[in-house]
């Protein structure tokens, strides 16, 4: 597994709009889009995948990172752009198995033509984008310093710390680390 950073796409950049079928039938909705997410006080936009150590290592604080953004009136929307042909194990059959199996509440969005994630520079596996009321970019990088065999364990504090920055009115810490993972299997 070849280990890729974060592009760490510039703060205030505002959200590249998506429109994208969902795949986790507890969400509801068959096509979910960035307007969708107007009400949403915070807006956690993570690229995923189903395979991927690094994001298998935190499916389920993904999954309870999910339930308490909710709580607090935020939201977060997993995005699997992987190119299926090389990796159909993250096509959107498994991707709706994956998301009922790990517990999510969230919407799991398939992006084939990988537009989404070339907009929003995405790199790796798992790579968070934290967006403020306004949509604008408030914090990228990683989940928290949990990494598979590191034996540190996996909270989501460093997300959880800019979504509740961003509730009470300041900016996250401008010191953000950038995510680490497997790459985004782009098309050839």
């Amino acid at each position: 597994m070849a280990l890729t950073p974060s592009t760490m796409l510039p703060l205030g950049t505002p959200a590249p709009d998506f429109s994208l079928p969902n795949t986790n039938a507890e969400h509801g909705s068959n096509t979910v889009s960035l307007a969708d997410y107007a009400d949403a006080k915070v807006l956690v936009v993570v690229f995923m995948c189903n395979h991927c150590p690094y994001v298998v290592h935190v499916r389920n604080t993904l999954a309870q990172l999910g339930k308490d953004l909710a709580a607090k009136d935020c939201a977060l929307v997993g995005i699997s752009s992987n190119d299926v042909t090389t990796h159909p194990q993250d096509g959107p059959s498994y991707m709706t198995s994956e998301a009922q199996k790990s517990g999510y509440t969230f919407a799991y969005l398939y992006d084939e033509t990988q537009d989404v994630a070339r907009a929003y520079d995405a790199a790796c596996t798992p790579d968070f984008y934290v967006f403020d009321q306004e949509r604008r970019l408030a914090y990228r990088g990683q989940l928290d310093d949990s990494r598979p065999g590191n034996r540190v364990p996996s909270t989501g504090e460093d997300v959880r710390a800019a979504v509740d920055a961003l509730l009470r009115g300041e900016q996250p810490s401008a010191d953000q680390k950038p995510s680490m993972g497997c790459n985004i299997k782009w098309r050839g």
